[in-house]
């Protein structure tokens, strides 16, 4: 049975999902097109594949390496894969370590065709500017880390996990585990935002901790006047019919919009979910 009570004055610390909740990403790993390129550009690495063959050794390794876990939701290092890969059709000597970890971030970009952050959510950074906050994402470190500096996010953050660090994705509990370790934080303390019900609303809520849809949150902060919660409860006072005291219930606006898996404010973006099942959202290079 779960806390469905929101109890603003407990909240020390903030842990956020990643894709579709701070950054709008779309990816298309099923073209050939991005095949052709890693494979041309492996030629002058000393690594002879070709595009259909690496597309079927990628997923076929994919598969196999989620197979191989005991986890009951596994995730793989996308660069030790294309490491196996290269090792497995090297021409010459390499390092095939440090080529895994190059052809991940090529494949990313080769395959990437929409990346920005979400303007609106930025908004919510800046309300817990003054709060501990964690990352948690079903995303690959190797290119990632480097999205969310590119996009001047990684900086707002004190603890941030990956998937691929964990070995295994959510809705497993331990990535969130993981984050309340670091945050040194215990789980009713911290309130967890993010855009999927099964990833982010549902684990949070198990493990003792608050939770947000992303949309919701904006509505909860939308007043501009709002911009620091640390020590200041009464802060959340500016969200419609908010109730205080033992708990606070979600605004009567938006009646228990966060507990249930449809969309609300506006319609959530579909996840391309176009390579094995399993990894981070379908893929391992399509994150959540």
């Amino acid at each position: 049975m779960f806390n469905f009570r929101l109890n603003l004055d407990t909240i020390k610390g903030v842990v956020f999902d990643c894709y579709d909740t701070l950054i709008e990403i779309s990816t298309d790993e099923e073209s050939i097109a991005t095949y052709e390129l890693v494979s041309t550009w492996l030629l002058y690495q000393g690594v002879r594949i070709s595009p259909d063959r690496l597309h079927k050794t990628y997923r076929q390794m994919v598969q196999e390496s989620l197979n191989r876990s005991r986890e009951r939701y596994p995730e793989i290092r996308i660069e030790k894969i294309f490491s196996d890969i290269c090792r497995d059709y090297r021409l010459w000597e390499i390092d095939e370590q440090q080529l895994g970890v190059q052809v991940a971030r090529l494949f990313r970009a080769a395959s990437l065709r929409r990346l920005r952050s979400i303007r609106q959510s930025e908004r919510l950074l800046e309300v817990f500017s003054g709060l501990p906050k964690g990352l948690v994402s079903n995303g690959q470190r190797v290119f990632s880390e480097m999205e969310l500096r590119a996009l001047s996010l990684l900086d707002h953050f004190d603890a941030v996990i990956f998937s691929s660090d964990e070995g295994c994705k959510k809705p497993s509990p331990r990535i969130f585990q993981s984050a309340l370790k670091q945050l040194g934080l215990s789980p009713g303390e911290v309130l967890v935002i993010g855009d999927s019900f099964e990833n982010d609303i549902i684990p949070a809520l198990k493990l003792g901790m608050q939770a947000l849809f992303v949309e919701d949150a904006l509505e909860v902060f939308r007043d501009p006047e709002v911009t620091c919660v640390p020590s200041a409860p009464a802060a959340y006072a500016g969200a419609p019919a908010m109730q205080r005291g033992a708990g606070c219930l979600l605004p009567q606006a938006m009646p228990m919009r966060s507990l249930m898996p449809a969309p609300c404010g506006r319609p959530r973006p579909r996840r391309d979910t176009s390579l094995p099942a399993g990894s981070s959202s379908g893929s391992p290079a399509r994150s959540t």
